[in-house]
């Protein structure tokens, strides 16, 4: 049987945490390196329905996603939207547009959470993405005049973020800055940095 060598990326990404944090959070990270092999359509609804139960503000669910598989006329429009520092998103099969609905549905009121919601069901989509082997990338850097004008946003919707979602592959078909970027261990700041019992001090 042939062995399926693992990227180099795997163990430089994996998080050193101080206390025992589950390997699926441990594991998932923001990879750039996609493998040439397609999302399933099943598998892409797995993600989505994982998405679909995050938490939310008076069980809103704010959230909205557009999606599209590489080779698809959307996929080419999604990619346009990046902004230089993101093109290397044409490698992924899969690309995904997050949305936030700005009002609650119930009495149109402002929601000034709608957008914590979508990153909470965003971050459901990746930590399922992690238990299937599949990585995703959120990616802030986007035109947004283009992406609202592309998509036909309404002004009730607030784009947010694409996030690119697929298997791992080396980090060597990178190009720089991109390559190192791949193989540079993660760091996060320190408990004591952020974590405070009572009041900041």
């Amino acid at each position: 049987m042939d062995t399926i060598l693992q990227p180099e990326s795997i163990n430089a990404k994996e998080a050193a945490t101080q206390y025992p944090v589950h390997e699926f959070i441990r594991q998932r990270w923001s990879a750039r390196s996609f493998a040439d092999r397609p999302i399933e359509h099943d598998t892409l609804m797995t993600l989505l329905e994982a998405a679909s139960w995050a938490s939310s503000s008076m069980n809103e669910q704010p959230w909205v996603y557009l999606y599209a598989h590489k080779g698809e006329p959307v996929f080419q429009q999604m990619y346009d939207c990046l902004l230089p520092g993101n093109r290397w998103a044409d490698g992924a099969p899969v690309l995904l547009l997050s949305l936030a609905r700005k009002n609650f549905a119930s009495n149109g009121k402002h929601n000034r959470h709608a957008l914590h919601d979508v990153g909470a069901a965003n971050t459901t989509l990746l930590l399922q993405a992690a238990a299937m082997d599949i990585f995703g990338h959120q990616m802030g850097g986007f035109d947004m005049q283009k992406t609202i004008e592309t998509f036909q946003i309404p002004d009730d919707m607030e784009a947010v973020c694409f996030i690119s979602i697929g298997y791992l592959d080396e980090p060597e078909k990178l190009e720089e800055p991109f390559r190192t970027r791949e193989l540079t261990p993660r760091k996060r700041k320190e408990l004591a940095e952020f974590a405070f019992a009572g009041k900041m001090i």
